[in-house]
């Protein structure tokens, strides 16, 4: 039990000056569990990253990302560095992890620039751009890089850069749909379309056909609309609705479940419209 001696021993070295002071022994760094956004690892770390945002890729590289209503600050580069440092000590043995194999990458919406003016001021790191939306911090001993997800090339980078809520109403969401369709059967691309279309709802109901991929979404994000609407007997509306829904391809039975009725009253809806 070195510990506490060595915590006792230091507030008798401080005892002139303890009562200006605070001791904290085994003090917590977070009130809840550290944990990274993500991390990747290479199986293989001569292994070239082709994908520009994945050049910067060493052996383990640190991921931090910031969603749409967030700004990055000073602290949040901080606390991804000081995970960083943390992650490379906690290998199974003695430099398990070797600084010169660490990366760190920010990912945000917004273009830090108080942040990127302190850590300049403290730290003199730079900013170098590389590509469209793809920022390099230089001057620090660890590879650092940053991307603007708004600023990214659709060519480039069209997934990631989808990843918005102010998707524009006509050709880009028509070409998210298009592409999420032709994607297939892929949980990774759900996941993401789940997203994207609940942060542009209204955009995206009014806009396209719906594609059989997006049919359980569209069902989700229309359940406490309808069941309103429901509620409050509004036929008209529910009419409305329903003959909406057929034109976007969903069956009389499809819209029936949707709209938690019999198939019978779902085809009334339908005609009466």
């Amino acid at each position: 039990q070195w510990h506490p001696a060595f915590d006792a021993a230091v507030q008798i070295e401080l005892e002139e000056d303890a009562k200006h002071l605070t001791f904290e022994a085994e003090h917590l760094l977070s009130k809840k569990p550290l944990q990274m956004d993500l991390l990747i690892v290479k199986k293989n770390r001569k292994i070239v990253v082709r994908k520009n945002i994945g050049h910067i890729f060493r052996s383990y590289n640190v991921i931090e990302y910031k969603s749409p209503d967030d700004n990055l600050s000073i602290d949040d580069f901080y606390k991804v560095y000081g995970y960083t440092c943390f992650y490379k000590s906690d290998g199974k043995h003695i430099n398990e992890r070797p600084a010169q194999e660490l990366t760190i990458t920010f990912a945000c919406y917004h273009y830090p620039i108080e942040m990127l003016q302190r850590i300049r001021e403290e730290r003199g790191i730079t900013v170098k751009q590389t590509g469209e939306g793809i920022y390099y911090l230089e001057g620090d001993a660890l590879p650092i890089q940053l991307f603007i997800i708004p600023e990214l090339s659709k060519k480039d980078n069209y997934w990631l850069s989808m990843l918005r809520k102010d998707l524009e109403e006509g050709g880009e969401i028509d070409e998210f749909v298009e592409k999420y369709d032709r994607a297939g059967d892929s949980k990774l691309h759900e996941a993401l379309a789940d997203a994207v279309m609940r942060a542009n709802r209204d955009k995206l109901k009014e806009e396209y056909a719906m594609c059989d991929a997006l049919r359980e979404i569209c069902r989700e994000l229309m359940a406490d609309e309808i069941e309103q609407k429901v509620e409050e007997g509004k036929t008209e509306t529910l009419s409305q609705v329903a003959d909406s829904l057929k034109d976007r391809g969903f069956s009389i039975k499809e819209i029936a479940e949707i709209l938690k009725m019999d198939v019978k009253s779902a085809k009334t809806l339908v005609a009466a419209k």
